[in-house]
């Protein structure tokens, strides 16, 4: 058998045997063995999706979901003399297949987008303009407004980190904070 996985042939035969025999049991009415059964095939299956959907987290998620449902509402079809795991990386072979087909058609109905467009050039100069026209209206402000407004909603620090650095109260950062940008606000209004 070619394998295409990482996993050394013992490592897998293991797997099989554990996923194998909590699999029967769970058919045969256990249902612990069942749950215990599809937790384990999860991980068996986010380690071999994920090495075909590198990138895709999301989808590799979805993708388990979906294979395991189906495993379950397949459950019937599986044939006790063959390897549990062959069956399985057979189901989730053909959701991979549908998840990248469906992924292909939809990404066929995109139009690339040119960044030489004009619509690119002005974003910069857009930016520009709106960086200088909120320093321009900080600057209106009074400092106990301006810098919690600077250090706390522009450059991310925390409120005590900001307190530290104005050497103001915890407190105070707050209300600068909320009396900064009502200000703004206002401001904003008022140019209308």
């Amino acid at each position: 058998m070619n394998r295409t996985t990482s996993e050394s042939p013992a490592r897998m035969n293991d797997a099989e045997a554990v996923l194998h025999e909590l699999f029967v049991r769970g058919l045969a009415g256990d249902a612990a063995a069942y749950r215990t059964f599809l937790q384990k095939l999860g991980v068996h299956l986010r380690a071999f999706l994920g090495r075909r959907l590198f990138g895709w987290p999301d989808d590799v998620e979805d993708l388990v979901q979906e294979c395991l449902l189906a495993m379950h509402n397949q459950r019937h079809t599986y044939q006790s003399d063959q390897p549990l795991t062959a069956w399985v990386h057979a189901i989730a072979r053909y959701k991979l297949i549908d998840l990248l087909r469906a992924k292909g058609s939809r990404e066929a109905l995109h139009q690339p987008l040119d960044d030489d467009l004009a619509v690119f050039a002005e974003s910069a100069t857009d930016a520009s303009d709106a960086r200088r026209d909120l320093g321009g209206l900080l600057e209106s402000l009074p400092d106990r407004h301006r810098l919690p407004i600077v250090h706390v909603k522009l450059h991310g620090l925390s409120i005590a980190e900001a307190a530290r650095a104005t050497g103001m109260s915890e407190s105070a950062v707050k209300v600068g904070i909320h009396r900064g940008l009502k200000a703004l606000a206002l401001k904003i209004k008022e140019s209308r």
